[in-house]
């Protein structure tokens, strides 16, 4: 009798205090990440600022050691999401089952219920205002069959960005000891989403969304009050302290910034925007930062690099600079071969020659941006035995805007990874395009 209630008792506080399977796993990760991180917490503070487009350090303060994520992990999860999007594998329509491992999320979260069903967009949206763990959860099997399964994906898709130090084990960034990354990979990251998938990008500027009832704001509250911040992801675990990656546009110039191991969120959100100050400061005041972020067409040499790449060999300078900012002034009067040039600008994904992969080097506001850059990578690439179709790909982004994508299509598998491998190793984001 008395083993029975004690039993009774212990199911009645599981009850009680919400004791789930999958909250308690969570509690077990948070223990063993207390007791067993590989992440120096004596030295949490860490941060970076990048140009964009160029990939310019602007700021730095121990950018390379090892961090743990939190919520920034759903940034790979969205830039997931949206690949999948954009190759046809998702719609925003889709609706997703979500599971038992899902619903069970620790929060923060949506609430999602065993066996309903939540829409692509509505659970991007979750991620991006309420940093939902169990819609991370519903994308991640969604796209992988499982949460680990993604989670490699993840890993695989970090490495290929050039995120060389960072490994993902869920897609929450719920407490795992393994889980690590570094202010200089997670700006890789940010410029990635930015660059990459401009139309998709503006999600993370939503100031909240309605779902089921409810209003969930945005938790990055430093949009509200810094001009120009339009995103893009907070992030907090008592390991890590309180993280943040923000995205500024002023004038011709966005920067990326990453804070990690703010004491609080105001303290985090108050160095975040001190950072962005000095560094549009600096950008003002240094002849040589002027010169990036005003006319990027003039590219930076470097002949110190080492170009260990046996099949393709490439310019060792800053081919992503060459996109000049110079050309979206109102008063840009292109020439007459750059406007047929311009007119050629597509929209089909379909490419025609050596293969069906492409890479995609950035995107623009203008199509002339992309062609420059295009320009300047093509002529400057030897050991193919095809030449590769250059593409500027006009786009939808949010709010009506239209943005160009600057792709070399018609490659196969092996030479659009090295191509992509090469530009990464020099600083450079870029993404393979699959068939």
């Amino acid at each position: 009798m008395r083993i029975s209630k004690i039993v009774t008792f212990l199911a009645l506080v599981a009850v009680v205090f919400g004791a789930s399977d999958a909250e308690a796993r969570a509690r077990r990760h948070t223990y063993h990440h207390r007791s067993y991180s590989i992440v120096d917490r004596s030295a949490a503070y860490a941060d970076i600022v990048i140009d964009s487009e160029t990939g310019q350090i602007i700021h730095e303060e121990d950018s390379d050691s090892l961090r743990h994520p939190a919520s920034l992990t759903k940034m790979m999860t969205l830039y997931l999401t949206f690949q999948a999007l954009d190759s046809g594998r998702l719609d925003l329509d889709r609706y997703l089952r979500v599971s038992s491992d899902a619903a069970y999320q620790a929060p923060s979260k949506l609430g999602l219920r065993v066996g309903q069903r939540i829409r692509v967009e509505d659970a991007i949206l979750g991620l991006v205002t309420e940093s939902a763990n169990d819609a991370a959860v519903v994308l991640a099997e969604g796209l992988a069959g499982s949460e680990s399964a993604f989670a490699d994906m993840m890993t695989r898709q970090a490495h290929a960005l050039g995120m060389t130090r960072t490994r993902f084990r869920n897609a929450s960034g719920l407490p795992d000891p393994y889980q690590i990354t570094t202010a200089r990979d997670m700006a890789v990251l940010g410029a990635a989403l930015i660059n990459h998938y401009p139309e998709y990008y503006p999600y993370f500027s939503r100031e909240g969304f309605r779902y089921a009832g409810g209003y969930h704001r945005n938790h990055n509250r430093l949009m509200d009050r810094y001009d120009g911040m339009d995103g893009i992801k907070t992030g907090y675990i008592r390991a890590s302290g309180f993280n943040l990656v923000s995205s500024v546009k002023r004038g011709g110039t966005r920067l990326v910034a990453v804070v990690f191991g703010g004491r609080s969120a105001t303290r985090r959100d108050n160095q975040m925007a001190r950072l962005l100050d000095q560094s549009f400061a600096d950008i003002r005041n240094d002849s040589r930062l002027q010169r990036i972020a005003s006319a990027k067409g003039e590219g930076d040499s470097d002949d110190n690099v080492n170009n260990d790449n046996e099949d393709v060999e490439l310019p060792a300078k800053r081919v992503a600079s060459s996109a000049s900012k110079g050309v979206q002034k109102a008063d840009y009067k292109p020439s007459r071969e750059k406007q047929k040039r311009a007119e050629r600008t597509v929209s089909s994904r379909t490419p025609a020659g050596g293969g069906t992969w492409g890479v995609q080097i950035g995107a623009y506001s203008n199509p002339e941006a992309g062609h420059q850059v295009l320009d300047t990578l093509v002529s400057s690439i030897t050991g193919l035995s095809y030449t590769p179709k250059p593409q500027v790909q006009k786009v939808k982004a949010g709010g009506g805007a239209v943005m160009y994508r600057a792709r070399l299509m018609a490659l196969d598998q092996r030479s659009a990874e090295k191509i992509c491998a090469y530009l990464n190793r020099n600083g450079k984001s870029c993404l393979t395009v699959e068939p």
